[in-house]
């Protein structure tokens, strides 16, 4: 069973939290105050880090490259990021979100799961390292953006580029995504790892139209708002096609050993049962994303007043892509459904195509392997993150790629994050410290020459 981390390491895990590093859609609102506290913070308590690692910085982005003993090959890229998104409502919190408290059993903030925990355990795996004296045989990069959720064209984005300038190719992409969940998978009692392999896609349409517009007391057949509510209604009654992707039906394959006795059976016939499996993920909202690519009307706008007909309305409508959907079948998918040649399709904000998905190999089992190790008794699946993360800039800067991390997370956990009460028990916190501290020692062991144990 894992010990909870100490009080100190707690602390700093807090006193990062206690840097609102919130982002902002426009940089020049960052508060660049909060980001430099987190630096001086990060100096402080790392100190051979900050030492021994070379830094450079991307605005507030931070990459770390760690030579290895044969610094020409990649070992890895380890990604987190330091931004965080607004608390909407604190007065709802048990703790300020960004009073970073800790009490005997959690650490509780804004960025204690997403993602500052994990920031914080690759700096205090790799403390550890330098201050036991190993040195990984081949380079490791830590690639910390500043901007993720708004999408890290500031932060990611510049780090790969510059990266892919470089000539970078790493045997491992590690990034957030997946966790260990409880009581989330149904009929399954063990806790289940989901190691993600690849991502969605991410596509926001915006549908629009325009009219004479005049007095409400003369309206024709259909207003502007009507046209593209009726627009809007077509696109969330007709969503794409259910689909069952390799990822999912090795997924699937994987957790079979540990599903009940019908689900079993059921899953056993997958080849031929495709369609029938889809039908049973799509009744969830969570599993339907799987098999899916969603669509989410998100907002809508029309009119001035309630006597004056609109001359123009729109909305925007939020799409995931599943791989085998691209951003513009999604285009044609809305314009088909929508029958209305009077209503403009656009894309807008950042649009990008699903990523590439990596096949579970050797690197995977070596992540599974870890995984099983701090938390032993679970059960190890792969996946596919539903969402958007900074991993989907340095698609092409590694073989194998992993969206993990050790943490048991209920649903009440999965609801805090960028929700109410975000906080990280003491115990995953240090199962987070721990993967990070082997997998270091492991680019460090692993296939290493003889005279490696000397230099450690």
């Amino acid at each position: 069973m894992t010990d909870p981390v100490d009080d100190l390491t707690a602390e700093r895990l807090a006193a990062a939290l206690r840097c609102a590093t919130v982002s902002t859609d426009d940089p020049r609102d960052t508060d660049s105050d909060a980001f430099d506290r987190l630096d001086a913070h990060l100096r402080a308590s790392f100190p051979r880090v900050h030492a021994e690692l070379e830094l450079q910085q991307f605005a507030h982005s931070r990459l770390y490259r760690w030579p290895g003993a044969e610094p020409d090959r990649v070992a890895a890229i380890l990604l987190a990021h330091q931004d965080v998104v607004p608390a909407d409502d604190p007065q709802r919190w048990t703790h300020p979100p960004f009073a970073g408290v800790v009490d005997d059993e959690f650490i509780w903030g804004r960025g204690a799961i997403d993602d500052k925990s994990r920031a914080l355990a690759i700096l205090e795996a790799v403390e550890s390292a330098l201050a036991a004296g190993l040195r990984p045989r081949h380079t490791v990069y830590l690639a910390f953006g500043h901007d993720e959720e708004v999408f890290g064209g500031e932060g990611a984005e510049r780090m790969a580029a510059h990266l892919r300038q470089a000539g970078v190719c790493a045997d491992l992409l590690l990034d957030e995504g997946g966790v260990i969940t409880a009581g989330i998978v149904e009929g399954v009692r063990q806790p289940v790892a989901t190691i993600m392999l690849g991502e969605k896609g991410y596509a926001t349409v915006r549908l629009s139209v325009t009219e004479v517009g005049g007095h409400s007391s003369m309206p024709g057949k259909q207003t502007a708002v009507g046209r593209i509510a009726r627009a809007v209604g077509r696109i969330q009654d007709h969503p794409m096609p259910l689909r069952l992707t390799p990822v999912i039906a090795d997924m699937l394959a994987r957790l079979r050993e540990v599903m009940p006795g019908p689900r079993r059976h059921l899953l056993g016939l997958a080849r031929i049962a495709g369609p029938a499996i889809t039908r049973v993920m799509a009744a969830q909202p969570q599993t339907e994303a799987m098999v899916r690519t969603t669509t989410a009307p998100t907002v809508i706008r029309g009119g001035v007043r309630a006597n004056v007909l609109p001359q123009h309305a729109e909305a925007l409508v939020n799409f995931r892509i599943l791989p085998g959907d691209t951003v513009s079948s999604v285009l044609g998918h809305c314009r088909k459904v929508v029958r209305d040649k009077g209503i403009e399709f656009e894309l807008v904000g950042m649009s990008s195509e699903p990523s590439r998905i990596t096949g579970p190999g050797p690197t995977f089992e070596l992540i599974a392997e870890l995984a099983r190790s701090v938390a032993p008794g679970i059960a190890v699946t792969t996946g596919i993150v539903p969402g958007a993360t900074d991993s989907r800039h340095y698609d092409d800067l590694a073989a194998t790629r992993c969206n993990f991390a050790p943490i048991v997370l209920d649903e009440r956990d999965l609801a805090s994050i960028h929700g109410t009460d975000e906080r990280l028990s003491r115990v995953n916190y240090a199962r987070l410290i721990e993967f990070n501290r082997r997998l270091i020692e492991h680019f460090a062991t692993v296939g290493a020459p003889s005279t490696a144990g000397a230099e450690a």
